[in-house]
């Protein structure tokens, strides 16, 4: 079987660095055999693909790309505080943002993009529960945020 890093990599992508923290926060406390990962934009490379609103100046589809790499940053502070991602027993929750229009309703579906991701990578593990939430605003203008709890060995 696969190791979720193996899966990244058949999936064509790289798990990055951890994202620096924007404010006051750390990108993920261990507590326990939980790991609290901190909202993650969709940073590429220090920098954010798109900004706005989804159902204005980003479209759902585009955001539901977003939502998959808050997940890989999300996924990159976890391996960061646990070492490798086979101590991952399971994601437990999920938070998505989705900055979004007022008359914008399709958040679930924006934030698909984690939680598949999520799947892929690691599997019935990474079956989770959920909230998807529209919002007026993000920082720095993200369409998408995601965060999440992950119990872990």
């Amino acid at each position: 079987m696969a190791t979720p890093e193996e899966r990244i990599a058949e999936l064509g992508l790289t798990l990055p660095e951890v994202v620096p923290p924007v404010a006051a926060y750390q990108p993920a406390v261990r507590s326990g055999d939980h790991v609290y990962v901190s909202g993650q934009l969709p940073f590429v490379d220090g920098r954010l693909p798109a900004t706005g609103k989804v159902g204005a100046e980003v479209d759902a589809d585009t955001a539901k790309e977003l939502a998959a790499l808050c997940a890989l940053n999300a996924i990159a502070a976890v391996r960061a505080e646990v070492g490798e991602l086979t101590n991952v027993v399971r994601i437990v929750k999920v938070g998505g943002f989705v900055a979004s229009t007022p008359d914008f309703t399709g958040q679930p579906g924006v934030i698909n993009g984690a939680s598949e991701l999520l799947g892929s990578v690691f599997g019935e593990a990474g079956v989770h529960a959920r909230a998807a939430v529209g919002v007026a605003a993000l920082p720095l203008d993200a369409p998408v945020e995601v965060d999440m709890i992950v119990e872990v060995r």
